[in-house]
């Protein structure tokens, strides 16, 4: 996978989960995830604003689930938090004078779109609370 984004908010969402309505500090999700605070807030705002966390911000503030986990839906959360295509992207531009080089974009396009759209619906049959019952 071309980004750490996912793994980073399924890790956040786990902990959150556990916590069980508590409110948890960036500083604790970002050492359990062994990140920067920074990285983790940057993460929770994105999650906020797709619906998954809120936040109590100030002293003993912290960030907990909005919605249950069980209506929490991982192929949701990786649209959420996905920025490339899963494959990658060819950085050159082949010879347009190439039978194969003319066209292999178009369809790498439709391959990775593809490949992409299954891990999709395959994460889509999986909620959070699935996943975070791997942990108890």
């Amino acid at each position: 996978m071309n980004s750490s984004r996912f793994p980073i908010s399924l890790h956040i969402l786990t902990l959150l989960h556990d916590a069980k309505g508590g409110l948890v500090s960036s500083d604790f999700l970002a050492g359990s995830i062994n990140i920067n605070p920074v990285l983790v807030r940057k993460e929770i705002m994105n999650l906020r604003k797709h619906g998954f966390v809120d936040s109590k911000e100030g002293k003993g503030g912290g960030s907990f689930l909005a919605k249950k986990a069980s209506e929490i839906n991982l192929g949701e959360v990786y649209r959420a938090v996905r920025n490339n295509n899963i494959l990658g992207q060819s950085k050159n531009e082949p010879n347009p004078k190439c039978p194969i080089g003319r066209q292999i974009n178009q369809h790498l396009d439709t391959l990775y779109s593809d490949a992409e759209n299954a891990l999709i619906e395959n994460l889509s049959k999986q909620t959070l609370e699935d996943f975070a019952a791997k942990f108890e």
